[in-house]
């Protein structure tokens, strides 16, 4: 019951936020879901447009968010210019600072999120062995030395200068604060398309920016934030952000995507058949509120209290469990990895002579498998070993590999491996014998080769 009664205190005073910044719940409300969802979006009222949900682009935390931070802005832009940080390390370096701040404005925002995650960076060490011998394992345990040494070498002193600027402090900084500010941004950024005029507004001469007081100062300031930009991509005081062209339009109507949190639009779940998808409205002809994000229902009808979940993408279970803590029964999308590890290759016969041959051969060292692939196993379904002679002619004619001219084995048009990876793995298992005839053939192929330029 006590437990019940924080997080209903908690969510009431992320309700009154959310309002006070602009935020209209209009078909949805946001419930506590269970232990492992945490917090979630929910069905409460039909609504005729299907917008049930408006958070204005002012409220997401963003590279411009923090640059334009009144306490941490200037600190962050030096770091910037600097060359200390990039858009990525720049959030999850400021949401570290934030979630330390006594007094944080977007304290009602974290302290709805969750304080551990379900990702293997968070496992124990038994927990982590049980997945030992995947490749999420060796992922996992790179990754988490990577931020180890990240953390004592450089967002441990960056944290500590920019907490200078704030003396009321719950208390310092440790590495478990930056895991969760890494794992907050990797599991609810959203790469968000916002419209060029509204990333680099231009200041009109002899006019002042005018923005509302709220909570989390949402009133920016209207600079121009461009340093240089090519066709790939701009640059944002030293951020770089890939920019999508509108064919024949002014820049005001191109898009620039962002990578950011949008505080309610990210307690939506993860669901294969999604209730609904999110948008940006630019003019607030759909909804409004100009430069706002939207919540929009898939079309179906939902019921109340019915959770709207949206889709994070076609992703297999080794990916959602690395990104974002969890895994789904019965995943159409799932797969499975198959490599055969770099390092490895150091202990077979003549590994310097196959290195180079893999080398040459840009050989596919991994290759993934659509479980759609794997129901019958590592043969796919309809064939057998009387399967005519067009596949007999094809084991003639598909019979020169790096291995020299031989007949291809019989089963390898009945494995669902990629050809890619199979001659991959035929020249790691090579004799000497072989690799003597791919020698000789590779000389002959060059002589020929120099033959025909000087003709």
């Amino acid at each position: 019951m006590a437990t019940s009664s924080r997080e209903e205190a908690k969510l009431e005073r992320f309700l009154h936020w959310l309002q006070v910044n602009g935020a209209e719940l209009r078909g949805c409300k946001i419930n506590y879901s269970d232990s492992n969802k945490g917090f979630g979006i929910f069905s409460a009222n039909d609504v005729s447009d299907g917008v049930l949900l408006v958070v204005p682009l002012d409220l997401a935390i963003t590279p411009m968010r923090v640059l334009q931070d009144p306490l941490l802005g200037p600190e962050c832009r030096a770091m910037f210019e600097e060359g200390d940080v990039d858009d990525r390390f720049l959030m999850i370096l400021y949401l570290t600072v934030e979630r330390l701040r006594k007094n944080s404005s977007w304290k009602p925002y974290l302290d709805m999120l969750p304080t551990t995650f379900g990702n293997p960076l968070w496992f124990t060490d038994d927990e982590l062995l049980e997945l030992k011998g995947t490749t999420l394992y060796r992922a996992t345990e790179l990754q988490k030395k990577s931020l180890v040494s990240l953390y004592d070498n450089k967002l441990k002193a960056l944290v500590k200068k920019l907490l200078t600027l704030d003396r009321d402090l719950e208390r310092d900084v440790c590495f478990e604060d930056f895991l969760w500010a890494n794992s907050l941004f990797w599991t609810r950024a959203l790469n968000i398309p916002l419209p060029y005029s509204y990333v680099f507004p231009q200041i009109q001469e002899g006019s002042a920016s005018v923005g509302k007081n709220i909570e989390v100062s949402t009133n920016i300031c209207k600079e121009e934030l461009v340093n240089g930009k090519d066709e790939k991509g701009c640059h944002v005081e030293g951020v770089d952000i890939p920019v999508s062209k509108a064919t024949s339009t002014p820049k005001q109507k191109e898009t620039v995507w962002v990578e950011g949190l949008v505080p309610g639009i990210d307690f939506c779940n993860h669901d294969i058949k999604a209730a609904a998808t999110w948008e940006v409205d630019e003019t607030g002809s759909i909804t409004g509120v100009p430069n706002s994000m939207y919540l929009l229902s898939a079309g179906q009808p939902l019921q109340v209290d019915a959770e709207i979940s949206i889709s994070y993408g076609s992703k297999g279970n080794e990916e959602l469990l690395y990104l974002y803590g969890f895994v789904l029964d019965g995943n159409p999308d799932d797969y499975l990895m198959v490599h055969y590890p770099v390092e490895a290759i150091q202990n077979v016969p003549f590994a310097d002579s196959k290195a180079q041959l893999l080398e040459a051969q840009k050989a596919e060292m991994r290759c993934l498998l659509p479980r759609s692939l794997l129901d019958h196993g590592f043969f796919p379904v309809g064939n057998s070993n009387t399967e005519g002679s067009e596949k007999c002619k094809i084991d003639h004619v598909c019979s020169y590999s790096w291995s020299g001219q031989r007949k291809m084995p019989s089963y390898s048009h009945r494995l669902v491996f990629p050809e890619s990876f199979l001659t991959a793995l035929r020249t790691i298992a090579m004799t000497e014998d072989e690799l003597f005839q791919v020698s000789i053939a590779a000389g002959r192929a060059c002589t020929i080769k120099r033959g025909e330029a000087t003709i």
